[in-house]
């Protein structure tokens, strides 16, 4: 009876063991037997009685009903705890990123609604869209693909001079692609003038590496054939021109002029002109992002700077110290955002490069107003009268970020008009006035 207790209890061991107890009594389970004697090998094992089973019964039910912690075994749900800590691993160091980004930025979120402009925006010069700084490159590189389907020449000169930004490897590739023009116009019967090997080097290094210039090629007539070559077992491709006719060649020749000409196709500036009523907030601008030229790091040390210019200020500098100061903060700006007071209290607003000069200001101010023919003044604060013919950066009149100009018309001309009884009855076009705001 004993044994077969023992017995039961090691049964009921080896269920209820993991993995790792498995293999422990799978090892005992593999130890050497004592060799029994040859005598009791003999003698004949008898089976339990019915009342040994019974009672071996009963105690295997005591034991079942011992509470045990459960072991959860599932894989499926082991996966998605898992998954649930990758989760919220992520989202703290998203959450720790944005935090790191705001505090190296040291640009200020502002409220949309409360930005003296939305943005700065761009015009596709092939489409007309209005785009973003970051749409534009992209929205400008479809424009010119699509543009193969109307004039394949046109097309490949855009992307030669608008998809290669290293001007000078632009420069090199469009002059030898002109003296293959030029060789062939100068030789029409001659086949090594009409054949271009893409494997030679100079093809290699200074042609095929520019966007484009393969297009073009293609736009001239060149075709792509396969030739032999005596010692290689490979055939080597070409790029061949059937033999041209004379009108041909002179097309030839405009098509070289063509790319010669050519000129990166840039988005245009949208000045954004827009008119406001009389508001004592004409001077307030809260600007957007876009308008500082500046990295997260570099701006990160304008705070440092700021700290620092009080001491600076208390110091003993140059008129070149100052100007030199003065030049690095006009270099933080990309854009400025102006506003000219007009006469009759309107504002107009418009935005600019840093860099655009005084005769772009002075375009804007005319082509928005009733009577722009006429001879008028800006004036800068600090009482400084802006010179139309002065070919003057912006920047360098201290106009950036943002600033109120006052306009004023020539006093004489006023003076003449009056006389004659002459008088506009508005300042500012009317499609301006149509759209005009108030500054909140």
């Amino acid at each position: 009876m004993k044994k077969f207790f023992d017995d039961i209890k090691k049964d009921i061991k080896f269920k209820s063991a993991g993995p790792g107890k498995k293999l422990t009594e799978d090892a005992s389970r593999n130890k050497p037997e004592v060799v029994q004697s040859s005598s009791t090998a003999k003698k004949n094992r008898h089976a339990p009685t019915e009342g040994a089973q019974m009672a071996g019964a009963a105690a295997l039910a005591r034991i079942e009903q011992h509470q045990r912690p459960k072991v959860h075994t599932s894989q499926d749900a082991i996966r998605n705890q898992v998954k649930r800590e990758l989760e919220a691993e992520a989202a703290a160091l998203a959450e720790k990123e944005k935090a790191a980004a705001a505090e190296g930025s040291k640009v200020p979120v502002k409220d949309p609604a409360c930005l003296s402009v939305s943005g700065v925006y761009f015009t596709c010069p092939l489409t007309g869209a209005t785009l973003t700084k970051s749409e534009r490159e992209v929205h400008i590189k479809e424009a010119i693909l699509m543009r193969f389907e109307e004039d394949a020449v046109e097309a490949s000169v855009m992307m030669v001079h608008t998809f290669n930004k290293d001007r000078e490897k632009v420069k090199v590739a469009v002059d030898i692609m002109s003296k293959y023009v030029d060789n062939i116009c100068k030789n029409p019967t001659e086949e090594k003038y009409r054949r271009i090997k893409l494997s030679n080097k100079v093809f290699q290094e200074k042609v095929r590496c520019v966007e484009g210039s393969r297009e073009f090629l293609q736009a001239l007539g060149f075709i792509s054939v396969t030739f032999p070559v005596e010692g290689q077992e490979e055939e080597e491709e070409f790029l061949v021109l059937p033999e041209q006719s004379p009108d041909d060649l002179e097309l030839m020749k405009e098509r070289r002029d063509r790319l010669q000409r050519g000129e990166p196709v840039r988005a245009q500036l949208d000045r954004q002109p827009q008119a406001f009523r009389p508001s004592p907030n004409a001077q307030r601008f809260e600007l957007p992002p876009e308008f500082y030229n500046l990295t997260a790091e570099e701006l990160k040390k304008e705070q440092q700077q700021r700290s620092e210019m009080v001491e600076k200020n208390a110091m003993l500098r140059t008129k070149a110290m100052r100007e030199k100061e003065e030049q690095r903060e006009r270099r933080k700006y990309n854009y400025t955002l102006l506003r000219i007071r007009l006469p009759d209290g309107n504002l107009l607003q418009g935005t600019f490069y840093a860099w655009d000069r005084l005769p772009v200001l002075f375009g804007f101010v005319r082509e928005s107003l009733v009577d722009g023919w006429q001879p008028f003044e800006l004036i800068a604060p600090g009482s400084q009268k802006l010179q139309e013919s002065e070919e003057v950066a912006l920047a360098e009149c201290n106009l950036v970020p943002a600033a109120l100009l006052t306009f004023a018309w020539d006093a004489a001309v006023q003076a003449d008009i009056a006389a004659a009884g002459g008088k506009s009855p508005s300042l500012l076009k009317p499609e301006l006035l149509d759209t005009i705001r108030t500054l909140s």
